[in-house]
């Protein structure tokens, strides 16, 4: 498993910085790259545990019809583990930076 997981993370190293434009809440100081679940819930939530921090985050995006609808159209799944560098963008357009 932890070779997999390995991979995974090398195949997701390749990050840019997506210079957003004007009108978006997305500054250009956030990274635009894969993130675990739980790594962007943590970022939004860091007085929480990992555990309780992933389900508030995923309250609040399911409360975001729109948000979900643009994440399943990306290919999100329920048991994936990460969001892609196009997920994480909705993501942050629609709830802003973490922090």
């Amino acid at each position: 498993m932890r070779q997999i997981r390995f991979f995974f993370v090398n195949l997701c190293s390749k990050n840019k910085t997506i210079n957003m434009t004007k009108g978006t809440d997305v500054t250009e100081r956030f990274r635009i790259r894969c993130y675990g679940k739980g790594e962007l819930a943590l970022m939004y939530f860091p007085e929480k545990s990992p555990k309780t921090a992933g389900r508030a985050f995923k309250k609040i995006v399911d409360g975001h019809p729109e948000l979900t609808e643009k994440l399943a159209k990306t290919g999100l799944k329920p048991l994936s583990k990460t969001y892609t560098p196009a997920q994480v963008k909705h993501i942050i357009e629609a709830l802003g930076e973490p922090g």
